[in-house]
């Protein structure tokens, strides 16, 4: 066989392993069910035919209403993204309002399918149920006014003791905002609304805040407020399933890595850009970087 011949032969068995590939992925809900552990929570979601999520409404950008009254945001596009590999639809997916202190409570007594809720995982957390893949990596970082003279990062470290700082009122407050700016003067205040009133005010220089409210925040109102450029102290969002269900946790981190880094990534990218006013980092075919 010469070189040429051999080119064509590889292409054909190519082409013909993509056209598997794609009828293999119309395999109806009934039969993939068939596969699943009889006590899978996999199989009894297929056979309902929708995916319960509890969530929440009121958080942008995880969780809140638009201006037409949709439930929309980033934990909202993981549950849709969830939908679409079950049912081949992302609409069937029926959501669960809930406070964050039954996020947990809510998957251990069946009332949801799962719970998709902006949480970060901990090895606390961990020992009542599973967490998936994390699907983002959450942070703090610093708000600004983009008319202050001290707006970048580099300008507030800069400023040493002069630098004021609002945040939410806790116990590591003071020292989770030195690690970043050690010298900075913290003001602990009670509601993150405040928190930003008092940046609003001039009162502070900037607001320690989650990263991704600072990415909402300065990509939706551009003329209001500015990124600094400084994120810190990592915290992995994850979504919460039962414990003792391999196939509906394995099922559940497989779809979630295709969205993220594999062939099925329309979803994750436009909620990422709409969301956080960035483009998901490019994937490059070959070594795994997942």
């Amino acid at each position: 066989m010469n070189d040429t011949s051999g080119r064509r032969d590889f292409l054909k068995l190519g082409m013909a392993g993509l056209a598997t590939a794609g009828v293999l992925a119309t395999v109806d809900a009934q039969k993939a069910a068939a596969q699943a552990a009889s006590d899978s929570l996999l199989r009894t979601v297929l056979d309902r035919g929708k995916l319960i999520v509890g969530t929440g409404s009121t958080n942008a950008p995880w969780h809140f209403e638009n201006d037409a009254g949709e439930l929309v945001g980033m934990d909202i596009t993981m549950a849709r993204i969830l939908a679409k590999g079950l049912f081949d639809d992302p609409t069937k997916v029926e959501f669960v309002m809930q406070d964050p202190a039954q996020r947990i409570p809510n998957v251990t007594t069946n009332k949801v399918d799962i719970t998709i809720q902006f949480m970060t995982m901990s090895a606390q957390r961990s020992q009542l149920i599973n967490f998936s893949r994390p699907y983002y990596v959450e942070g703090v970082a610093l708000l600004t006014l983009p008319t202050a003279e001290n707006k970048t990062f580099d300008k507030l470290l800069a400023a040493g003791s002069a630098t004021r700082v609002s945040i939410l009122q806790n116990v590591d407050a003071e020292a989770s905002v030195h690690i970043a700016l050690p010298q900075s003067q913290v003001m602990q205040i009670d509601t993150q609304a405040n928190v930003l009133q008092a940046l609003e005010a001039k009162r502070v220089d900037a607001a320690a805040v989650d990263l991704s409210t600072v990415r909402w925040l300065a990509s939706r109102n551009p003329d209001k407020y500015f990124d600094a450029g400084k994120s810190w102290f990592s915290m992995l969002y994850g979504a919460a399933l039962r414990q003792g269900d391999l196939d509906w946790l394995t099922f559940v981190n497989q779809t979630f890595t295709i969205a993220m880094f594999g062939h099925e990534t329309a979803l994750y990218d436009a909620a990422f850009k709409d969301y956080f006013g960035q483009e998901p980092p490019a994937r490059h075919p070959g070594f795994p970087v997942i």
